[in-house]
């Protein structure tokens, strides 16, 4: 199913697992008009996580779990920030000035946030709240990816990060145990801290108490579909018995 603000890949319930994806676009809706950017900047990591959505989307095939996904930049408006977060509209990101959103006032984000934000949030409460009903408590698995390299920053070196709160890590520790078993170079919350507070994995997963993990892919393992497929295949492997065991 396909909406404006989101779109939903229907699978069971009894996997267990409810995929998300916050930056799976970098589409900009006409009615928002010229954001401002070049298209190599809408083609980065400022406007979406670049293959997240076909891993996402590979994961859900793989598992038979749901999974929803954002369609709109992150650039229009960020749904992994809360509602009062200064960067929820950014003005500028990664050294590149978003000209479309230096006049974006206090109206302008509360409709981006009733048009796009809120329904996409609203779709992910209503499958977490639609498995509960029926006995299962899921697991709320976020993709995400990054890119290897900040400007003017040192090189990442994780392949992949996996972020959690430093509390629950009922998924995320033996997660990492067999990344690494595997031979890869896995950030336990990095390159970014897993607790941002009121962000989307906080909201839906942190603070009911379900079982989560955000998995962050460096970007330039995951460009193309064998990349997207190669990593969707190898988390989904190893996540299935994970939450089995739950």
């Amino acid at each position: 199913m396909t909406l404006n603000s989101h779109e939903i890949f229907e699978g069971n319930p009894a996997s267990g697992m409810i995929l998300t994806c916050d930056h799976a676009s970098n589409r900009v809706p006409d009615e928002i008009g010229d954001i401002g950017l070049s298209a190599y900047d809408m083609s980065r990591h400022i406007a979406y996580d670049v293959g997240a959505r076909g891993v996402t989307l590979a994961m859900a095939q793989h598992t038979n779990s749901t999974a929803i996904l954002s369609r709109f930049s992150r650039i229009v408006i960020d749904p992994n920030r809360s509602e009062t977060d200064p960067t929820l509209v950014r003005r500028i990101y990664d050294r590149s000035v978003i000209e479309g959103n230096r006049h974006a006032d206090n109206a302008e984000v509360a409709r981006r946030i009733a048009t796009y934000y809120a329904p996409y949030h609203t779709a992910i409460t209503q499958q977490i709240t639609h498995t509960r009903a029926m006995g299962i408590t899921p697991a709320i698995v976020a993709i995400h990816s990054y890119t290897p390299q900040m400007m003017g920053r040192p090189p990442r070196p994780w392949h992949v990060g996996i972020l959690w709160d430093g509390i629950d890590g009922r998924i995320a520790q033996p997660l990492m145990d067999r990344l690494r078993a595997d031979g890869f170079c896995v950030g336990d919350n990095e390159p970014y801290p897993g607790t941002y507070g009121d962000d989307s994995q906080d909201r839906h997963a942190m603070q009911p108490g379900l079982p989560n993990v955000l998995i962050e892919v460096r970007n330039d393992l995951i460009e193309d579909e064998a990349g997207q497929k190669e990593w969707a295949d190898r988390l989904s492997t190893h996540l299935m018995p994970i939450i089995s065991n739950l």
